[in-house]
């Protein structure tokens, strides 16, 4: 529990003196607070509650509460149903009643309005804890304790069922039968706030009875406390005092006074009384110790998750309303970024961004003047400054006017002096590895105690652990970064339309394993109007996995560019594999498919088999592949197999992770595939998604997904056209006029300048490096105008440098200038040199 002062406190009456010398005051009362959930269990045990019933805060918390409160009335009777259904729970004891106007019985089963109550009990002893309520020198066995309680039902959405504020009576009287308290009537009572005077205060230190909670739930409770009504106590039937929390602990200047008195007193030769504070454990320790639970508390309260934002959220709720008023939160751009470890000493120029703003003030009075999510810097003569260079907490006692005023100065447009002038502050950093990642602003309202060193000491450790915390999430989110950013860059960006087909594509990382895997899938342009599909899965997860899949998917594009058969490329890439190492290993399918002539190549290497979906009737079917073994494994050689297709066929490849789940037959995730790849869709990426939903929603997918969608256009006989020529100089002309022939038949008269002129270019080079086959031009119109030249010389063609006396070397800048695209590859014959054009806008 919070530890309150005793001038925090309204004037009380009561004994003389007070809790000034040792015994509490009328008004002021050691309470034990305990919260009781639904299940009838303990949820909150505070130090008071410790003290009182001699039951320590780890033994309480999750036990049954009518095992550890033993007050007749403040819970139901075991036999009683309750309204909610469930049943009470009470072990009898010997009891009695002093309740206030109003109250027709404590023992309101119901718990309908609040109950209140007076009892006299055996609790363990010999706990050494110094309560109050025990006899000195009575510490084996049980003691008899006279309790004064009151209990409030709660409700609301929250796990609260019932609070109960317990003190023990024994401190609000004397062993002097002269004194009136004495023989006067003490009873436990209640009283609307507006009943006595001070209410206003007392409505407002109400949250400090309270155990830590949200603003949200400590608003409520505090409502509902006041509601039905502020806990008193009657010494007479007319006469009410409100009840103060009084924490027990003395301060230091009064014990010390008390100490030097005792001093002079022994030094005379009196006979001086033992000062109560020196019983039992020093009360300086006591403070110390609430001190280290509330941190406690806070530190289980805060880095439940890894997630930053929620992390800084949690940091800035468990200070609210227990230790501060007001917390603001400010952390630096790189912190807020996920980018590295911020480097070097903060400056005046350093942006510090708002990211949380906690507090107890009426909704909305700080969302418009400190919104979340502002960037700005602090002046050097701020106290915000001073913390973040120094590392150290800056304590201000009082904002006074001037220091209002200059902190408000940095605000335009907004006067921020009425949120701060007269509060105390103390400034806390956020450090980790003795750099500083940002601050917090903590305030009090003016009319609670102000910040001392104590709380300095509290604030630091408090904000120590919390940039612990920030940290570990500033990491994590880095590391995260950096992965979805290797892993982004290891993927490619596919075009949604390639020649003859349209793809779609879809990656998901491992739910439990990280946003980093080996999965990947690739499409590569082929000479011929031609299109590679691939897909891979690197076994393993992890940077490992995602570099060694680099390098493969780096390998397939190279060797694809190469026009390799399929088979020959798993091949190859099986023989690279074993070089990079005896841990490489992967399976992969590659396909190949012509558009023109409607035919796919395929070559699988341990994949599971692709999903062909036929346009003509909707049919999906698994393609029989050879399977082949995994690359990497060596020595397994690896067969092609064709497969005809029609325009509209859409082919679906995918990796083991979307239909494999653990404890589920493969055979079930492929069953399911083909099922949603048949169904029909407006675009590809509406298909991804179909067959994404299907099998993503099955519970216990841990492996990454890599999916790959392509509806196979085709193109038509009608947009190519092909012709060959001898091997001669003069049929450089007839190419020519067969281009400007074939592109006016087609309306791409815009086009036959440049064509023209590339294609005499290229089929002069093939005429001069052909051997004894006739040159091959195609021209074939897509999205692009695509036009080949064909030989059958393996040397490819390179990009020459010219000078203005050579004679060769300018054909391919030609090409190069003029061309949206070009390139050159080997084919089984020889070479393909080809170049695009895109077609002009209609």
């Amino acid at each position: 529990m919070d530890r309150g002062t005793e001038r925090d406190a309204p004037p009380s009456r009561g004994a003389d003196g007070g809790a000034a010398d040792g015994t509490a005051g009328a008004g002021r009362v050691p309470l034990a607070v305990v919260v009781v959930d639904r299940e009838g269990l303990v949820s909150h045990w505070s130090t008071g509650a410790r003290r009182l019933f001699g039951v320590a805060k780890e033994e309480a918390i999750g036990r049954p509460a009518i095992d550890l409160l033993p007050v007749s009335g403040a819970l139901p009777d075991p036999e009683d149903d309750l309204p909610d259904g469930g049943h009470g729970g009470y072990e009898g004891y010997a009891a009695y009643d002093g309740l206030g106007p109003g109250l027709d019985s404590s023992l309101d089963r119901g718990l309908g309005y609040p109950a209140a109550g007076r009892a006299r009990l055996s609790v363990p002893g010999g706990s050494g804890s110094g309560s109050g309520a025990r006899a000195p020198g009575d510490r084996g066995g049980s003691e008899r304790v006279d309790v004064l309680w009151w209990a409030y039902p709660l409700v609301g959405p929250g796990t609260e069922r019932l609070l109960v504020l317990a003190a023990d009576a024994a401190a609000l009287r004397r062993d002097d039968p002269a004194d009136p308290l004495a023989v006067e009537r003490i009873a436990p009572a209640f009283a609307l706030h507006t009943d006595f005077p001070g209410a206003t205060e007392l409505a407002r230190r109400l949250p400090e009875i309270l155990p830590s909670m949200s603003v949200g739930d400590s608003a409520r409770i505090v409502g509902q406390v006041l509601e039905l009504g502020y806990p008193v106590l009657e010494f007479s039937q007319n006469d009410r005092i409100p009840v103060t929390p009084d924490w027990g602990v003395a301060r230091r200047v009064e014990r010390r006074a008390r100490r030097e008195r005792a001093a002079r007193a022994a030094a005379e030769g009196a006979v001086v009384p033992q000062d109560p504070d020196d019983e039992g454990e020093d009360l300086e320790y006591v403070a110390v110790r609430e001190r280290l639970e509330f941190l406690n508390e806070v530190s289980g309260k805060i880095g439940t998750t890894l997630d930053l934002s929620r992390t800084i959220e949690e940091v800035s709720r468990a200070v609210v309303p227990r230790f501060t008023d007001v917390a603001g939160t400010y952390l630096r751009e790189q912190v807020v970024a996920g980018e590295g470890f911020p480097d070097g000493v903060p400056d005046t120029t350093t942006l510090w961004h708002r990211v949380a703003v906690e507090h107890t003030d009426e909704p909305g009075r700080w969302d418009d003047v400190v919104p979340v999510g502002e960037a700005m810097p602090f002046p050097a003569h701020t106290p915000f400054f001073q913390c973040m260079t120094t590392g150290l907490p800056v304590l201000v006692p009082r904002i006074g006017e001037e220091l209002g005023h200059a902190i408000a100065s940095q605000f335009e447009k907004r006067d921020i002096r009425p949120l701060i002038t007269g509060r105390s502050m103390l400034v806390v950093p956020l450090k980790a590895r003795d750099v500083v990642l940002g601050f917090m602003i903590l305030l009090r309202h003016p009319e609670r105690a102000p910040f001392d060193d104590m709380d300095r000491v509290t604030g630091a450790e408090l904000a120590a652990r919390a940039g612990l915390v920030l940290d570990n999430a500033r990491m994590y989110t880095h590391q995260e970064s950096v992965a979805e950013t290797l892993q982004d860059s290891m993927l490619p960006h596919i075009p949604p339309r390639m020649a003859g087909c349209d793809i779609a594509t879809r990656y998901l990382p491992g739910t439990l394993l990280g946003r980093v895997g080996g999965d990947w899938f690739d499409s590569v342009k082929l000479p011929g109007a031609r299109t590679a599909l691939v897909v891979g899965d690197v076994m393993g997860h992890g940077l490992n996995s995602a570099a060694m899949m680099g390098q493969l998917r780096t390998a397939v594009q190279t060797m694809a560019a190469l026009d390799l058969p399929p088979a020959q490329l798993l091949r190859n890439l099986d023989d690279l594999a074993q070089r990079l190492g005896d841990t490489y290993l992967a399976t992969c399918l590659y396909a190949v498919y012509d558009p023109i002539g409607g035919e796919l190549h395929l070559a699988n290497a341990g994949h599971i088999p692709p999903v062909l979906v036929r346009a003509a009737d909707g049919r999906s079917e698994l393609l029989e592949l050879p399977t082949g073994a995994p690359i990497g494994v060596g020595g397994v050689p690896f067969e092609a197999v064709r497969v005809r297709v029609r325009p509209g066929d859409r082919l679906v490849m995918c990796t083991d992770g979307l239909v494999e789940v653990r404890g589920e037959d493969i055979g079930v995730g492929l069953a399911t595939l083909c099922e949603s790849a048949a169904h029909p869709a407006a675009s590809m990426d509406e298909a991804c998604d179909t067959v994404i939903r299907a099998l993503n929603t099955r519970g216990g997918r841990k492996d990454d997904v890599a999916l790959l969608l392509a509806r196979l256009n085709g193109i038509a006989p009608d947009d190519v056209a092909e012709r060959r020529f001898p091997r001669a100089p003069s049929q450089v002309g007839p190419a020519r006029a067969v281009v400007r022939e074939q592109l006016h038949v087609w309306g791409l008269d815009e086009l036959a300048d440049a064509a023209e002129l590339m294609v005499s270019e290229l089929v002069t080079n093939a005429v001069r490096h052909s051997r004894r086959n006739p040159v091959a031009l195609r021209l074939v119109r897509g999205d692009t105008l695509l036009c080949e030249v064909e030989d059958d010389d393996h040397e490819l063609p390179t990009l020459l440098s010219a000078g203005p006396g050579d004679e060769r070397g300018r054909g391919l800048r030609v090409v190069s200038a003029l061309a949206r695209e070009w390139g050159a590859s080997r084919t089984a014959a020889g070479k393909s040199v080809w170049f695009e054009l895109a077609l002009p806008h209609r």
